[in-house]
């Protein structure tokens, strides 16, 4: 069997896995993301491994379905900046940053003492703080279009909150590699920060002024489908150059561009196709490809007791630290606790910040494997407390385009 072959034979596996697995969930009233990711640790080594079967000899297969991910949760991010405003995230400027850096310093704190009190010399337990305190709210935004309540306070500010977690764990994580490398040092940090504020002003210089032209003369075009290739591709843009100039995760350059678009007269033009083409096809592939990069088999006896212990502070930090800041800024309890659980999920975010510690040194083997059972839980543990938390009356009517299943 060719490659491509292979490739399109485990699309459809996915695809039809995944669309059965959201039905099933739903049916059982739960969000659809939670079956699509209890599919994907199904059909990942952690179980049948389907992508090592008996037909399947290319070796850059799983690799290929992976990057294919990416290209989802990048689109569910900025599909959740094209429902929403400027204005309206500027409203909650101050919740988001009190709930985005106590829910990083928190964790983090917590994440050392953690690993202190299990022998971890002062680096990787430093290192181990880290890594609680980044997160990933694209579970946490798929899950709240589908109880229709992204566009509530508690929405909008999360999606804030995540903005600031981000350039915060970025820059504590840049010092930290600085330091532990002996090199760098001050102007290192002043460079990140340059950084992250010359891809912010270019960002908005661009969408503000640049874009709303851009998408009137291509709508002008006789191209088939010219208005949503743009889109796409100012999409992929944002992306790179989050990455590339900021140094920033790729998925909030393409939240910033969802937020740009947003205020062009080209949106309701797109989004119908940007719909279709995510949960139709992109989506669905990142949340089982989340089960394919995890194996937990390879996760030692030995390291139980510490992913326990991980896994219990991941929650308890995030959930603490985003929560109380919510409620510092105002929220009723209510409110902060339901914050604080869409902070939760580390998903791909704390995958990627692991393997970072992994290939530094800065933790062992045994210890990854702990952090990557912290990340399945978070992730897993996300949709239902949302679910729970919002009720159920917020998950009537949902339109079938916006569901994972």
């Amino acid at each position: 069997m060719t490659p491509f072959l292979q490739l399109t034979s485990m699309l459809v596996i996915i695809l039809v896995a995944a669309k059965l697995a959201g039905w099933l969930t739903t049916r059982l009233g739960q969000p659809s993301v939670l079956g699509e990711l209890l599919v994907g640790i199904a059909l990942g080594p952690s179980l049948l491994d389907i992508t090592h079967l008996q037909f399947v000899t290319d070796s850059h297969l799983t690799e290929v379905i992976l990057q294919l991910g990416e290209l989802g949760v990048l689109l569910i991010m900025f599909m959740a900046g094209l429902e929403l405003h400027l204005d309206e995230l500027f409203g909650h400027v101050r919740v988001s940053a009190l709930a985005g850096v106590l829910g990083v310093i928190v964790p983090v704190v917590m994440g050392w003492g953690i690993g202190a009190l299990f022998g971890m010399d002062t680096s990787a337990a430093l290192f181990l703080g880290l890594t609680l305190g980044a997160t990933s709210v694209s579970i946490s935004v798929q899950t709240l279009m589908e109880l229709k309540a992204l566009r509530t306070r508690v929405g909008l500010s999360l999606l804030g909150a995540a903005v600031f977690d981000d350039v915060l764990v970025i820059v504590l994580l840049s010092i930290f590699l600085a330091l532990s490398g002996g090199g760098g040092g001050f102007a290192r940090v002043g460079w990140i920060f340059t950084r992250i504020l010359a891809f912010l002003l270019l960002s908005m210089a661009f969408g503000r002024w640049v874009l709303p032209r851009l998408t009137r003369r291509v709508a002008e075009l006789h191209i088939s489908q010219g208005s949503l290739a743009l889109a796409v591709v100012v999409m992929l843009v944002y992306g790179l150059a989050a990455e590339i100039v900021g140094g920033m995760a790729a998925i909030t350059g393409t939240f910033i561009a969802g937020l740009m678009y947003a205020r062009s007269s080209d949106k309701s033009r797109v989004e119908n196709g940007l719909l279709a083409l995510s949960y139709g096809f992109f989506v669905p592939i990142f949340f089982i490809s989340i089960g394919l990069s995890i194996n937990l088999r390879q996760v030692p006896a030995s390291a139980l007791w510490l992913m326990l212990a991980v896994c219990i502070t991941a929650i308890g930090g995030k959930w603490l630290g985003s929560g109380f800041g919510a409620r510092l800024a105002g929220f009723s309890w209510r409110e902060s606790i339901q914050l604080g659980a869409g902070m939760v999920s580390r998903g791909e975010v704390g995958l990627i910040v692991g393997a970072v510690g992994l290939s530094n040194g800065l933790v062992t083997d045994a210890e990854f494997s702990a952090i990557i059972g912290m990340v399945v839980i978070t992730t897993l543990i996300t949709p239902l407390l949302l679910r729970g938390l919002f009720g159920r009356a917020q998950n009537k009517a949902v339109p079938q385009n916006q569901q994972g299943a």
